[in-house]
């Protein structure tokens, strides 16, 4: 991979709006004259916070969200809902982002500021550890170093996933220490330039401490000792090592939408056609578990069904006919057809058709169809901006998940029950509806029951619109138990993005060096190692997912 530093300089400051630097990535020259060697870091961070906030929605509320079938597409749905990914998935804009980072990092240790010297460690924890999740070993000890000369810092080697991890949790565990302050005792603090958390320290702390936690039980089924005694430290050190368990401590970022670079992803204000909006639907898996354990959380979610169907044998043949808002069906008219009747929630099935728009006798299938029996998302994910439009970088919830899966495991951190009823009243008061959370709790299905597996199904609800940590504990643990659909190009969910037919060809000898570590399965078949179903290393001999 040829890395190229690309010097951007973040002029939000000068604006007085953060999103104003809406593509910093390509500038090479800052026509004010502010040079990287000089640059204040705090007009370079909201470059950094708002593209790796972006980056992170875009993942889970698109593709990844028809992987863990939270939605399905029907239209321009190959991707989406069949894993047809090519071998064009490029990790280039991740690294753009930390290229940024390291520029806010370099100044912040060059002006000897701890708090942006710490968010900084944070970032580039969180992005490669993005990085090594989606694809496996990749470059990481040179890879931000193209201009200190050298091929090996142009076309830099792969380090392993396990030198990767452990290098993330060294510099969380430096970023703690950093943003231990009070934010009295730090200077150069501009609120307004950080678009997760406006400057508070102790806030920034707390989200190292529980990304922290995400990697150790990320490892844990590779290297269960460091995993136990890393989750065991940090839980049994509330005071020196504090994590998210309040809602209010949410790692989040909101969308000002005041144009399509700053807005909802696929929101329909400025796609005027709606056609982004439209094709996304809720996936027939999601819908059925959710109408089964009685969540609330499907209302704020997904639009009832505009037409529902009914299929009636009582009515004269050839019969169809839409009476009161409901679409009257005699058997004979239906045929063989399966249907989904239900008068609220239609989900679309799973990568079961090559013209998934026909679903449910949908009268106008095709790419710019518009079907009224099945459920599209909720009407607030037709608009730019939003109070729960948000990029949901890490949570109450997930921590809680955590602490209850490592409770489970048998480490010493707390009541796994607790914790785990505490994640589903953090996620439900998220989305407004967490008065249910006593009468939720008593539900078949969600009472505890004390298995991983009902923990690691909550956290995949939990998880809508930030659909990549349900992708990772689904490859960590199985759960919940996904299947592939008829028409899905493996007959198994994929494990891992594909690399870069450009990155193979131009850093070839590290690539395939990266590429013969990966562990071929039944299911690579002919893309051979480079397969969206060969295992990295942080599966391998686990026996996860398959």
């Amino acid at each position: 991979m040829k890395i190229r530093l690309i010097k951007a300089v973040a002029f939000t400051l000068l604006t007085g709006v953060f999103f104003s630097c809406e593509d910093l990535t390509k500038v090479n020259i800052n026509p004010n004259g502010v040079q990287p060697e000089v640059v204040n870091p705090n007009l370079v961070m909201p470059t950094v916070l708002t593209e790796m906030s972006k980056a992170y929605v875009n993942l889970g509320y698109q593709d990844i969200a028809g992987v863990v079938q939270h939605t399905q597409k029907d239209a321009w749905s190959s991707g989406h809902n069949d894993y047809d990914w090519g071998g064009n998935q490029s990790w280039s804009g991740y690294y753009d982002i930390l290229r940024n980072n390291d520029l806010l990092y370099s100044r912040a240790v060059a002006l000897n500021w701890e708090f942006q010297q710490g968010v900084a460690l944070v970032n580039k924890a969180f992005m490669f550890g993005l990085i090594t999740d989606l694809w496996g070993d990749a470059p990481y000890t040179n890879a931000l170093k193209g201009e200190t000369g050298g091929t090996d810092n142009i076309l830099p080697a792969y380090d392993s996933q396990e030198v990767i991890y452990t290098g993330i949790l060294a510099d969380l565990e430096k970023a703690n220490t950093l943003l231990s302050k009070q934010k009295s005792e730090y200077s150069n603090i501009v609120d307004n330039v950080d678009v997760i958390y406006s400057g508070d320290p102790t806030k920034w702390r707390k989200l190292a401490n529980s990304l922290a936690l995400r990697y150790y039980m990320r490892i844990s089924s590779k290297k269960p000792d460091v995993a136990k005694a890393g989750i065991e430290k940090i839980a049994k050190n509330p005071a020196n090592y504090p994590v998210i368990l309040s809602n209010s401590d949410d790692a989040t970022m909101g969308f000002p939408g005041t144009s399509d670079g700053t807005s909802w992803p696929a929101n329909a204000v400025y796609d005027v056609s709606g056609s982004n909006y439209r094709r996304i639907k809720m996936a027939n898996t999601f819908v059925k578990y959710l109408q089964g354990v009685k969540d609330p959380r499907l209302g704020v979610w997904a639009a009832k069904v505009e037409i529902p169907l009914v299929v009636d044998a009582t009515l004269p043949a050839k019969t169809d006919k839409i009476v009161d808002g409901k679409r009257y069906l005699s058997p004979d008219v239906v045929g063989n057809t399966k249907v989904d009747t239900d008068p609220e929630y239609v989900g679309l099935p799973t990568s079961f058709s090559q013209l998934p728009s026909a679903y449910n006798m949908n009268p106008t299938p095709g790419q710019t169809s518009f079907n009224p029996h099945v459920s599209f998302l909720a009407p607030m994910y037709k608009n730019a901006t939003g109070p729960l439009l948000r990029a949901r970088l890490v949570s109450a919830a997930e921590v809680n998940f955590i602490l209850a899966e490592a409770a489970l495991k048998g480490y010493s951190v707390g009541d796994a029950k607790t914790f785990y009823e505490n994640g589903i009243k953090a996620s439900l008061t998220t989305w407004g509806v967490g008065s249910t959370s006593a009468a939720y709790l008593a539900n078949s299905g969600v009472a505890y029951n004390g298995t991983v597996k009902q923990v690691i199904e909550q956290k995949w609800i939990a998880s809508w619109t930030a659909a990549t940590e349900a992708w990772f504990d689904f490859r960590r643990t199985g759960f919940p138990e996904l299947k592939a659909g008829p028409v899905a190009k493996r007959q198994a969910l994929p494990v891992r993005f594909y690399y870069m037919q450009d990155e193979l060809r131009i850093n070839s000898k590290n690539s395939a060096a990266a590429l013969d570590k990966l562990e071929v399965t039944n299911f690579s078949q002919a893309d051979g190692k480079n397969s969206a179903w060969s295992k990295p290393w942080i599966i391998q001999g686990t026996g996860k997912p398959y």
